[in-house]
């Protein structure tokens, strides 16, 4: 979309980095907690906007997005899927068709 947040017209980031003030905006408990007070917050925020998303990650997140499934470590996909009693992630995959215990399977399961 944009280099950077302060390229979109309508991102909250500048109100909440650059102190613009605008109507549409208020503050949300978690940016009040970045900092004591007002200069402190933006310097904050303005600080989670200075690396860059690796493309792995951005990959990860789109991936998971566009498919309803649950991002995160392996504890908490656990811990997703036991409370909401659902597949959280895609399952394996295949395997090796041609693999003398995948023949052996086979085989006893006929």
């Amino acid at each position: 979309m944009v280099e950077h947040p302060s390229d979109y017209p309508w991102s909250s980031y500048h109100a909440n980095a650059l102190g613009i003030k605008s109507s549409l905006i208020r503050e949300h408990s978690v940016y009040t907690a970045l900092g004591t007070d007002a200069a402190e917050r933006r310097l904050a925020y303005g600080a989670l906007f200075e690396n860059q998303v690796p493309d792995k990650t951005i990959e990860e997140i789109r991936a998971a997005t566009n498919k309803a499934w649950v991002l995160g470590n392996e504890r908490f996909l656990q811990q997703i899927e036991a409370l909401s009693q659902r597949q959280v992630k895609p399952k394996p995959r295949g395997g090796d068709k041609r693999s003398e215990k995948a023949r052996e399977k086979d085989i006893h399961s006929v």
